[in-house]
């Protein structure tokens, strides 16, 4: 199914009105929002031609992307429109994240600073509106670690935020590479982590075919999560929780592999003390993999209780059947799908779902 879309403390999280007796609660972690007039303040200062999805693209698939933003606009900016999208999905609540358009990590840090607060004021004034249907993730300017860690304490200190969304890099620079401050933030304040890609930034091989999405978007994935680990970044900060988009990319789905090249090249291990699989056990993923055998290998590597429901509302790469999906695995208990569905994203939002 596609979608053809015609200053208060924001808390949010209570499942009510929506939810059908005995059916297990819903919360959908993977869901964006645009915000039109982040775009206008930096109209003379942000050139989206530079962005990776728009660069490494050819001119069908500009065109095409151009169309499909046409089309979903009323579901990334009406709350009424996803509302009734919610319903039609059987999910009770949505936990809130930018588009990732919107991450500008390549502005300034004063800019990044506006149009981080900008974006994410207006994810407040949702919950606000409807705190029993959303939660809310910050946006924050990771190009400047220090203004990003101001803004996600602002953000859950003043408004209630249950986690950032961040992207898989910054402006073509690691995500795990001296930006301890903002993970010691993160650690600190205890709330999730969802990280999501903005395509790949060396992508002038996926320029046709939609590979810039398809290929680039879980291979920037992969990298970034790589980098975080063989970095160090989850053994310094061992608390943090990670939910990585799409499943986690290609990364997810090869643990071995880099385990043996830790074990077999000291090059491997210039940071890392313990093998690598050990950090990725600390990783969740969600559930947008589109495939149940697909899932059933993450279930199998991971852990059910790492798995969480992404739909990627409202875009034409989303999966909007996420009970059918989830439901439909035949090697899930009924309580493991209740967690998959909504449990598990419950217990990293704080989140108090019914019985």
């Amino acid at each position: 199914m596609l979608f053809t879309c015609p200053g208060t403390v924001a808390r949010g999280g209570g499942a009510k009105g929506s939810r059908q007796k005995g059916r297990q609660p819903c919360v959908d972690i993977h869901c964006h929002v645009h915000f039109p007039l982040a775009d206008d303040m930096v109209k003379n200062v942000f050139k989206r031609e530079d962005e990776p999805g728009f660069k490494f693209a050819n001119s069908l698939t500009r065109e095409t992307n151009r169309k499909h933003q046409e089309n979903v606009r009323i579901c990334l900016t009406s709350v009424e429109q996803r509302l009734r999208d919610m319903d039609k999905m059987g999910i009770e609540i949505q936990a809130l994240s930018c588009s990732p358009g919107q991450f500008m990590y390549s502005l300034d840090a004063k800019w990044g600073r506006k149009v981080a607060r900008a974006v994410n004021e207006n994810l407040a004034a949702i919950v606000e509106r409807h705190p029993d249907r959303f939660v809310a993730l910050a946006n924050v300017p990771l190009q400047a670690p220090d203004v990003a860690a101001e803004e996600l304490q602002y953000c859950v200190r003043k408004l209630g935020f249950r986690g950032v969304e961040i992207g898989t890099n910054v402006a073509g620079q690691e995500i795990s590479r001296g930006r301890d401050k903002f993970w010691s933030t993160v650690q600190k304040l205890g709330v999730m982590v969802f990280l999501h890609p903005n395509g790949f930034t060396e992508g002038a091989r996926f320029s046709d075919h939609y590979f810039g999405n398809a290929i680039g978007m879980p291979l920037d994935t992969t990298v970034a999560l790589s980098h975080l680990v063989f970095d160090g970044v989850l053994e310094r900060f061992p608390k943090l929780r990670i939910v990585a988009a799409h499943g986690g990319g290609f990364a997810s789905h090869y643990p071995g592999r880099f385990d043996h090249v830790w074990k077999a090249r000291a090059d491997a291990r210039t940071v890392l003390k313990k093998k690598p699989s050990k950090s990725f056990a600390q990783l969740y993923f969600d559930t947008l993999v589109f495939d149940r055998e697909q899932l059933r290998h993450l279930v199998n590597l991971w852990g059910v209780d790492r798995i969480l429901t992404g739909t990627d509302y409202p875009f034409d790469m989303g999966w909007y059947d996420p009970r059918g999906f989830v439901e439909g695995c035949n090697f899930l208990s009924r309580t493991d799908k209740g967690k998959i569905l909504g449990a598990n994203a419950a217990k990293l939002l704080r989140i108090r779902l019914p019985r």
